[in-house]
């Protein structure tokens, strides 16, 4: 059991979509991320997929539906099994949680990202 800083983790890495594992919750990895651009549209057939900004604002577009702004402090729920794409026009930083082994690209023809620990 230990606190664990989430801004000093997210100053190891500059990199974009690409997740870092920071803690493990049940069966599940708490990671951060940071997002700039756009992420293709995708879909989770299992699970859930959570959104946590910490800091900046992020877009989710939902097909179908109209874009949700997320901003610092909010949090988002995409159930599973919708297609979703998140997309930052500046840097966003966020914290995910996913289950173990969820490869965070969903059904995208995007190569997952590896989630490395720090």
């Amino acid at each position: 059991m230990k606190s664990v800083n989430l801004a000093e983790k997210l100053s190891h890495f500059s990199t974009h979509w690409d997740p870092h594992v920071v803690a493990d919750y049940n069966e599940n990895e708490v990671m951060v991320v940071k997002f700039m651009g756009e992420y293709p549209f995708h879909k989770h057939d299992t699970t859930d997929d959570f959104f946590y900004v910490l800091e900046g604002e992020m877009q989710m577009d939902i097909e179908g539906e109209q874009s949700r702004t997320i901003k610092a402090g909010e949090l988002f729920v995409v159930p599973k099994g919708v297609v979703h794409r998140p997309r930052a026009e500046t840097e966003v930083k966020v914290l995910l949680i996913e289950p173990k082994g969820e490869p965070n690209s969903g059904d995208s023809d995007r190569e997952a990202a590896p989630k490395t620990r720090i």
